[in-house]
């Protein structure tokens, strides 16, 4: 899967700039910042050391990712939003307090071990790329990238530096999805024919036209940093600290946000990985703009067979849209946990799971009776706790739950719904995974990665 040329998947050119193999210049709005990354390791620790551990975007889930990973030593905190970053710096106010990343990073170099990353979505590549380069293990909020092509750098760069890594997708971390993978396995639906993932997102606006009228930048709030590699647009009431998902500059839509938990129990179930190539269109949409996602939408994905595992059709629901209830299954029985979750439809019956996937069972409800579950053959995460299963393989050197090269390609089947949506209603792209390509639609491939503001263009292949 790895990329291996500048032509092969299209680039932007201001996407990903040439370095010398000693520095990688990353040059801010108002300085540069000149860093060192020759021959960057990661700090060796003993299981009983602590990590130095600095977080970027420290409001919201931020806040939480700071809080999880609170028994190792929180050593900086940034945000580019004082108010939000409130909580998080009276909670450790021992520790340095940064607006702008590359200089934390700059200055800290030599004290941090380890960053989390729970910034918008349009900031988790070059937070993350900056990190690693610089050898620290990093843990990324969901969806780890904005662009496929930021994905697979990621992946990429997290193997070349040797830094353990991470998505913040949790369900993957816990007993269900693991008991679920078990099930359809050990073949409780027999082939899996058919799955329907659904969510009730958004729950933020989208289906908007028009950028929002200017307002006053909020004193707390440094607009430009905030911005990034995004395009320049004046500040508006809506954008930010929340509301920023449904604008193609900021987030990733829907699916962006609820894929990487809903779709994760189907993509690691079906080994959809392994697929070489896959199929994607837009069934329906309602709403989209060139500013926004749209308000609902259904997106199509075939695969063909892996393994021992025959072709399935994918189908993503989103804005309310659900799959039709499947035959035999009585109204009354509640498909997943109603607002979010899936359906598989086997050759030898139907299973359904909750967001995390959690409370995986049969239906109808009958089937599950005298249904017993197999034997695990999946290891179990201590706790089900993520943050804790990233600290110790920063520890021990071993393999992070949902680490990039699972969450790399998992992230990419949610972005490619986001690439159909751009190349519109009725055109089914056809996805070669190796090369990383359209094959069949020359024009949808600029939609595989994004133009950097200046300033923002610093990562390489």
């Amino acid at each position: 899967m790895e990329i291996t040329s500048m032509k092969e998947i299209a680039l932007s050119r201001r996407a990903f700039l040439a370095a010398t193999t000693t520095s990688t210049l990353i040059a801010g709005a108002t300085r540069a910042y000149a860093i060192n990354t020759a021959s960057v390791i990661p700090r060796k620790l003993s299981p009983n050391e602590k990590l130095n551990i600095a977080s970027i975007g420290v409001g919201g889930m931020g806040a939480g990712d700071v809080k999880g990973c609170s028994g190792e030593n929180i050593v900086a905190l940034c945000d580019v939003d004082a108010k939000q970053a409130e909580e998080s710096f009276y909670r450790h106010p021992d520790a340095k307090k940064y607006k702008d990343f590359r200089k934390m990073l700059e200055e800290m170099d030599k004290e941090i071990d380890a960053v989390t990353v729970s910034t918008p979505d349009h900031m988790h590549a070059p937070a993350a790329y900056m990190a690693m380069h610089l050898g620290k293990h990093v843990r990324v909020q969901k969806p780890l990238t904005q662009t496929i092509a930021e994905a697979r750098l990621l992946a990429k760069t997290a193997r070349e530096k040797g830094v353990v890594n991470a998505m913040g997708n949790q369900g993957h971390s816990g007993d269900g999805i693991r008991e679920l993978c078990e099930m359809v396995w050990a073949g409780a639906i027999g082939q899996v024919k058919e799955s329907h993932t659904w969510t009730n997102r958004p729950i933020w606006p989208q289906g908007i036209a028009d950028p929002l009228p200017p307002a006053p930048v909020p004193e707390s709030l440094d607009w430009d940093l905030w911005l990034g590699p995004a395009p320049v647009r004046e500040y508006g009431d809506g954008y930010a600290p929340f509301k920023w998902r449904g604008w193609w500059d900021f987030g990733c839509g829907a699916i962006g946000d609820m894929a990487c938990h809903i779709m994760d129990p189907v993509f690691w179930a079906l080994k959809l990985y392994e697929a070489p190539s896959y199929t994607v269109e837009v069934v329906e949409q309602e709403g989209m703009s060139k500013q926004t996602f749209p308000n609902k939408s259904v997106i199509k994905y075939e695969f063909p067979a892996r393994g021992d595992m025959e072709a399935v059709t994918v189908y993503w629901y989103d804005g309310g849209l659900l799959p039709k209830r499947p035959e035999g299954v009585p109204e009354d029985e509640k498909l997943a946990d109603g607002d979010n979750g899936s359906l598989f439809i086997g050759t030898d019956g139907i299973l359904t799971t909750g967001t995390y996937g959690g409370d995986s069972r049969l239906l109808p409800a009958a089937r599950m009776k005298d249904y017993k579950k197999p034997d695990p053959t999946i290891e179990r995460i201590p706790g089900e706790n993520p943050y804790l299963h990233w600290i110790n393989a920063c520890k021990n050197g071993t393999v992070a739950s949902s680490d990039f090269s699972y969450a790399g390609p998992l992230t990419e089947v949610a972005n490619m719904g986001n690439v159909a949506l751009l190349a519109g209603v009725g055109q089914k792209l056809e996805f070669d995974v190796a090369s990383m390509k359209i094959t069949n639609n020359e024009a949808a491939n600029q939609y595989l990665t994004k133009p950097y503001r200046a300033g923002w263009d610093f990562m390489k292949f």
